[in-house]
């Protein structure tokens, strides 16, 4: 075993222990409420949600290296293929969040509604356009870019991820703005 896969496992050890111990112990006794609050027939977001889902993703991200470095090979600093992808990678995040950003307002203006965005931002289907269109073109892009092709599987898995975080964050609760509308 070498220095550069021990070291990866002890990280991969230290972020699953990390998000176990936030989503168990920390998040229950740090919070008032839970995942999920209802008041008054109103479902809303509890204080707890939020950080349970990073100590999720952080768990889970531990244990992905774990996994991973069970067969792996020593790889040197990183290629210049490594970088090209870094590269796409941040020009394309900076390409979605703008189309996420902007597509909404847009839509508004070229349906020549006399209501500007802001006031349109929580109504359906102008509250998605943003949200679906920004969070399509993430999914698709990196999922071509790493199998460096574009295929109909892609699309399907782009529009069915952004289809469930509308349906999981969207949907349920009556107080909860997508990105970026609560910005706009």
């Amino acid at each position: 075993m070498t220095s550069k896969t021990r070291a990866n496992l002890f990280i991969g050890l230290g972020c699953l222990a990390l998000g176990l111990v936030v989503a168990f112990i920390w998040v229950p006794l740090d919070t008032d409420t839970g995942l999920i609050e209802k008041v008054r027939r109103r479902v809303s977001i509890g204080d707890a949600l939020a950080p349970t889902i990073a100590a999720a993703f952080v768990g889970l991200g531990g244990l992905l290296l774990l996994l991973s470095e069970r067969n792996a090979e020593v790889q040197p600093f990183p290629s210049r293929n490594n970088l090209r992808f870094v590269l796409f990678f941040l020009v394309m995040l900076v390409i979605v969040f703008g189309v996420m950003r902007w597509a909404g307002p847009f839509a508004v203006q070229l349906t020549g509604s006399d209501e500007p965005y802001r006031t349109l931002r929580d109504t359906a289907p102008w509250k998605w356009i943003g949200f679906a269109l920004g969070g399509f073109g993430l999914v698709v892009s990196l999922i071509s870019a790493v199998e460096r092709r574009l295929r109909l599987r892609t699309v399907i898995i782009g529009v069915a991820a952004v289809i469930a975080l509308i349906a999981i964050f969207d949907l349920p609760f009556d107080d909860l703005l997508l990105p970026p509308n609560g910005d706009v």
